[in-house]
């Protein structure tokens, strides 16, 4: 197989973003000092999840859900092949991946609406548990991810970072796309910066 453009510029981004705005926002979670830090972290957190959610109904083949959300036999399927000297190669998300994202997605958000609420004190104590909880299992699912990653490149004989990095993983010529979607990112890179001011603005 070839190496062939299979991560646009959008997917590739958001990914980066949303693993450093995560970081930075853990690390400085219990820092009075470094409040400010942690709430701008999370709010471009929040826009870049917005985009990619938005991304993930419009974007490029891959970076579509269509194309890696399956059901559970298939990640089953796929799980059990790992197991075995052929083990199924996807050109995008495997299944079991798939699954991984949506659910880090979801715990994203909801970290970040609620870190929100417990910012602009809604909810009392409830969205600040809630908060922490949602980040907590999001950073163990961060966890199972890298460790999918890391099982991924060997079963596969694929540095998956750096498919992350530069767009590129083993494929047949056919099955790449054609751009790397240069005028959405920038857009992609506005929204993240213009939503997450809007944002402070307009919760505060």
């Amino acid at each position: 197989m070839n190496k062939i453009l299979v991560w646009d510029l959008p997917v590739r981004l958001g990914h980066w973003t949303l693993a450093a705005s995560f970081a930075i926002a853990w690390l400085t979670a219990e820092s009075e000092s470094w409040r400010n830090v942690h709430v701008a972290a999370g709010y471009v957190f929040a826009a870049t999840i917005v985009f990619r959610l938005a991304w993930g109904l419009v974007g490029t083949r891959y970076a579509r859900f269509s194309s890696f959300v399956r059901g559970p036999r298939a990640v089953l399927t796929y799980l059990g092949s790992l197991f075995t000297s052929r083990p199924q190669h996807w050109v995008g998300h495997n299944p079991a991946g798939g699954w991984a994202i949506l659910a880090l997605l979801g715990l994203g958000l909801v970290t970040a609406v609620s870190g929100i609420g417990a910012y602009n004190d809604f909810g009392g104590e409830l969205f600040e548990e809630l908060h922490e909880g949602a980040a907590s299992a999001a950073l163990a699912l961060v966890g199972v991810h890298l460790a999918g990653v890391l099982v991924g490149s060997l079963a596969h004989r694929e540095n998956l970072v750096r498919a992350m990095l530069t767009g590129h993983k083993n494929g047949a010529p056919v099955a790449a796309i054609r751009r790397q979607a240069w005028l959405a990112a920038g857009l992609q890179a506005a929204w993240i910066t213009l939503g997450a001011m809007y944002l402070k603005q307009l919760v505060g």
